[in-house]
């Protein structure tokens, strides 16, 4: 990326970097916040295939698919990679086209991916199929080498977990809640909820210590108000007393 900006002057590449380093900080967060940044970056330097990709991610944080297409479109037209590919196919679900996204998953392009490129692919084209109501192909189309290996990669994690959901929505529970294990193994970083859904197929119920902590603080408050009462009648009771 500083190597495409050295293509700008030095001055307007500063100001581009910011809002590219601002996107990236908060398309997590604030994907709202992260979009503005990108079309201020957009608006600088649409020339620069990094800009492009940058707002096309940041248009697909916010659900923008159309705006997000547009965008990883022309990035690819600029660098000619196909790294995108997988991300580009997303988009075509996003905007009601799952058997777009299926033909996407065929093209010769998928063969160009890296290897994670393949397995986000995969995904996608496993989503896909669920899109259209084929829950069996879905669970067939993640079955593969790397969701076999006893390897920890970095999609690991998310592979196994959408097995394990797609296997939960054909009803095979017992099946799901071994993958869903399996993912959490995996997953390092959080980067999914496996532990919450193996908690729900156990029946287990968290309850929020906030919460907790601010019902006893009412009953307790209630219960010095009605301390606070019984005296107060007692008082009066004395009161009519010594009259």
């Amino acid at each position: 990326m500083r190597q495409e900006l050295q293509s700008l002057p030095k001055g307007l590449a500063e100001d581009v970097a910011r809002n590219l380093v601002m996107v990236a900080n908060l398309i997590d967060e604030d994907p709202e916040q992260a979009y503005a940044y990108s079309r201020v970056a957009l608006r600088l330097a649409s020339r620069v295939a990094a800009v492009r990709e940058a707002a096309g991610f940041a248009a697909y944080a916010t659900q923008k698919y159309a705006e997000a297409l547009a965008e990883f479109r022309a990035a690819r037209r600029m660098t000619g990679s196909v790294e995108l590919w997988p991300v580009m196919a997303d988009c075509e679900r996003g905007l009601g086209r799952p058997e777009r996204a299926m033909a996407m998953a065929g093209e010769p392009e998928v063969q160009k991916l890296d290897k994670a490129g393949q397995v986000e692919m995969r995904l996608v084209a496993a989503g896909a199929r669920r899109d259209m109501g084929q829950i069996d192909a879905a669970i067939v189309t993640l079955q593969s080498p790397e969701l076999a290996s006893s390897s920890i990669q970095p999609w690991t994690a998310r592979l196994r977990y959408a097995y394990a959901d797609a296997l939960l929505a054909a009803g095979r529970e017992a099946e799901a809640r071994e993958w869903f294990g399996k993912a959490l193994e995996a997953d390092k970083d959080g980067a999914t909820d496996a532990s919450d859904r193996l908690a729900e197929l156990d029946g287990v119920e968290f309850v929020d210590a906030i919460d907790t902590d601010e019902a006893i603080d009412t009953d307790d408050t209630d219960d010095t108000d009605d301390a606070d009462d019984d005296d107060d009648a007692s008082g009066d009771v004395e009161g009519d007393k010594s009259e």
